[in-house]
């Protein structure tokens, strides 16, 4: 059922007041795929009473208001997405679409939505319980950073929402454990994955730079001092409390809540989802988003990749959590028995597909490596990939009753299949043959190597090899079926005839022109945007040129933009109708 949205909903229940009240800049979507759903499902199992209010009207109390005050704490999130990603491009251009509000338009999310949040609450509520801020934009915006939309560094989040706590990563656990505090009136404050502010710094603390000192354009280097520091703390083994002045206060980040067990995201998983709108949203409309998750299965939380522009390795973290067979399994007969199911599951995944069943032991039992990456330069000779537990894992739900299709939509990284000697090969036959719904999705994100080196992705030579062999299984397999190359723009040491040259690469070798550009946005705590903002590569300390200018932006993007000229001559064996995919 669906945690209460109404006060009708509240005393069908039989409850007169809530324990937590959560706040979030989507539609209420009760799916295991939103995290104010999960997190609003995981208290209400621990027996807490939770309500959620989706979209607040921010000019009235009329939203904010009819659920009354908790008695526990607020919970405030921006939403599934940045707000600020949700509501502009990467041009600043205002977007017209919101896949996570009914009806599709985009007119519900504010900019910054968890700073509008804490303060209609603020503003309606005076001396109210803590407001605790959680969710991708809080979590990334949780000390100082630099900030895209208004070209400086910005203090923590929680200081700017003028709020009492703030529990980044995926913070089911650490969600509980504050509310059991708060409950039995005790300290949160050495909680594991906790924000909090201080007066003094504690002892055990690794002090940071002052926001006032990483502010200073003209010393962008104590920022990036800063941010390897704050970067290399997030491992919940070998990870130091962290501690930086803003204001006259510091803010206080503990190490992160421990990585899931495989029992525990099981239990997560395990918790009863509508997978539909609330009807108090679902009345205004359909929700596009529906459409992607309603049928799909997480196996997995945590990516080891570590693409300079992603940000999962500071959100969700580098070690890499799976669930169990069992659960999946169980998880897929559910699906079946859905009103709406009509046979296929419309991805079974996770951050990176291909990450399932295996980890490196020695970050399991002594955390993440500080001066090595487990995938880049090359990938490491103690990570143990095999795509084996993948494989069974997909024959076991195909088989399913009532189960027709499987597919892989997640994406995949194919320099992991290739290196996999045992059971890559079967494994990429494997989803050519039975899991692939007409395209796969890889993302080379570009040819050239000094601009690859900058995002942390590996060079052509696996991509031209991997496309050669899934041409090969996929003609073998008698299938029409196509790769789908998704591409970034303006990243960072990306010049426009860097773009040239990736046109030239992709009409020569893939054979059409990749429709999947993206110019790349600077988002908080990513290595992509520090090189941004610094204008130098962190890891050699080099210069390296950044396209700031908007049009120039947007010219890169346009290099790749289809034309009849370009499509002429390029019909293949594997692309006959010379068509672009």
């Amino acid at each position: 059922m669906f945690l209460p949205a109404t006060r009708k909903e509240m005393k069908k229940s039989g409850w007169r007041r809530l324990d937590v009240i959560l706040v979030t800049g989507d539609a209420y979507i009760d799916s295991p795929f939103i995290g104010v759903a999960v997190i609003g499902k995981f208290l209400a199992d621990a027996g807490f009473r939770v309500g959620i209010i989706a979209q607040p009207d921010i000019h009235s109390a009329t939203d904010i208001t009819r659920l009354g005050e908790p008695k526990l704490f607020w919970g405030i999130t921006g939403g599934s997405i940045d707000s600020m990603v949700a509501n502009r491009t990467a041009s600043g251009r205002r977007r017209k679409r919101d896949d996570y509000t009914p009806g599709g338009k985009n007119t519900k999310r504010p900019d910054r939505a968890v700073l509008v949040y804490a303060n209609l609450i603020r503003r309606y509520f005076k001396q109210t319980v803590p407001l605790v801020l959680g969710g991708i934009e809080a979590s990334l915006r949780r000390i100082a950073h630099y900030d895209y939309w208004t070209d400086s560094i910005r203090k923590s989040i929680l200081i700017d929402a003028k709020a009492d706590f703030l529990l980044y990563g995926m913070a089911e656990y650490s969600t509980l454990a504050l509310a059991g505090c708060l409950q039995k009136k005790a300290s949160p404050e050495n909680l594991p994955g906790l924000c909090y502010l201080a007066r003094d710094v504690p002892e055990s603390a690794l002090l940071l730079p002052s926001f006032y000192e990483v502010g200073d354009k003209k010393n962008k280097k104590k920022f990036s001092r800063m941010f390897m520091d704050f970067y290399l703390n997030n491992d919940p083994i070998t990870a130091k409390m962290l501690a930086q002045q803003q204001d006259n206060r510091f803010l206080i980040q503990n190490p992160p809540w421990p990585a899931p067990s495989t029992a525990e995201l099981d239990q997560i998983h395990g918790l009863d989802f509508e997978r539909e709108v609330h009807p108090l949203d679902s009345a205004q409309g359909e929700v596009r988003a529906m459409e992607t998750i309603r049928f799909a299965l997480t196996t997995h939380r945590g990516c080891y990749g570590e693409c300079n522009f992603c940000a999962i390795a500071v959100h969700q973290g580098r070690t890499v959590s799976c669930r169990s067979r069992e659960s999946l399994i169980a998880e897929a007969k559910e699906l079946t028995r859905h009103p709406k199911f009509k046979g296929t599951i419309s991805d079974l995944g996770g951050p990176t597909a291909n990450m399932y069943g295996f980890e490196c032991e020695k970050k399991l039992t002594k955390g993440t490596c500080a001066t090595k990456r487990c995938l880049f330069p090359s990938i490491c000779p103690r990570m143990p990939i095999d795509h084996g537990p993948q494989i069974t894992l997909l024959r076991e739900i195909r088989k399913i009753k009532g189960i027709r299709k499987v597919v892989v939509a997640s994406g995949i990284r194919y320099d992991m299949i290739l290196a996999d000697r045992k059971n890559g090969l079967r494994y990429l036959e494997e989803i050519v043959r039975h899991h692939i719904s007409g395209q796969l999705k890889i993302a080379p994100e570009h040819c050239v190597d000094s601009v690859l080196a900058c995002m942390g992705k590996p060079g052509t030579k696996d991509l031209l090899r991997f496309r050669e062999l899934f041409f090969t299984l996929t003609a073998k397999a008698g299938l029409k079926q196509f790769l789908t190359y998704y591409i970034i723009a303006a990243h960072p040491g990306c010049r426009l005839r860097d773009m040239r040259e990736l046109k030239k690469f992709a009409l020569r070798n893939l054979k059409l022109l990749p429709r999947q550009v993206q110019i790349f946005t600077p988002t908080p705590s990513t290595f992509s945007t520090l090189m941004y903002w610094t204008g130098r590569d962190p890891f050699t300390s080099r210069t390296c040129f950044v396209e700031r200018n908007f049009q120039g932006r947007e010219q890169q993007k346009e290099m790749l933009s289809i034309k009849k000229t370009a499509a002429k001559g390029h019909r293949t064996k594997n692309n006959p109708s010379g068509k672009h995919t």
